[in-house]
């Protein structure tokens, strides 16, 4: 069925939007709750006004919401909560807790619907949460989830950092001048048990000089003798 809409229904159509839906959907909830009619020519006129009509009253709220949007801006509010071990709450935060929250202190009375938050909060913490304040303008506001009697500042506060124990000088040294020691050679090492080799081997020709006198004693011998039948 082809139908005008006389107010906005979200997913569906806006005022003065001509479109077509399911015969049954426009019968048993559009028509009935006069949110749309048919397509008529005189039905189409009314509608177009009605959506004239409602773009400058959005215009209008649109205004409003930027200039709200400003105030808001880089406001921290504070939702004080139970909570358990390791920061976990008992129970959660929700859109409505936090819509309610901003009409203490901001006297901004919201609906629970304008508070676009993924999924209730159960830590403590800062969170980001961003707020729908019209069709057209939405503005992030900062959400801080305390523990009783925890502030803002505490919750801000950088955890602190444990410092490690220093190693005692003694044991690190020797350590260190165990990586500064170089690797030992083995070749020199090898080149040092050969020399006295070398040595015994040069020795040798001593030995042989050692063993020249007792041979040219053994030569004098006969000449010795010779001489001495001479003089005989």
């Amino acid at each position: 069925m082809k139908v005008v809409f006389l107010e906005e229904v979200e997913g569906s159509g806006r005022t003065g939007e001509v479109r077509n839906v399911a015969n049954g959907y426009a019968r048993n909830y559009l028509l009935p709750r006069k949110l749309a009619v048919p397509a008529t020519d005189h039905n189409i006129r009314i509608a177009q006004a009605r959506a004239e009509a409602e773009a400058k009253r959005q215009s209008g709220l649109d205004a409003d919401a930027a200039v709200l949007a400003e105030k808001l801006a880089g406001v921290t509010i504070t939702i004080e909560v139970k909570v358990g071990e390791q920061g976990r709450l008992y129970g959660s935060v929700t859109a409505r807790d936090i819509s309610e929250a901003l009409e203490k202190p901001l006297g901004l009375l919201l609906e629970h619907r304008q508070v676009e938050l993924e999924e209730p909060i159960r830590q403590v913490g800062l969170f980001e949460v961003p707020l729908r304040l019209s069709r057209n303008v939405r503005v992030s506001v900062q959400v801080a989830v305390l523990g009783e009697g925890q502030t803002l500042e505490e919750l801000l506060a950088p955890p602190p950092v444990e410092e490690e124990e220093p190693a005692e000088a003694g044991e690190e040294q020797p350590s260190r001048e165990a990586e500064e020691e170089p690797a030992e050679e083995e070749e020199p090492e090898k080149a040092s048990e050969e020399q006295p080799s070398q040595e015994a081997a040069e020795e040798e020709p001593e030995i042989a000089s050692e063993e020249q006198p007792s041979q040219e004693a053994e030569e004098e011998q006969p000449q010795e003798a010779a001489e001495e039948s001479s003089q005989e």
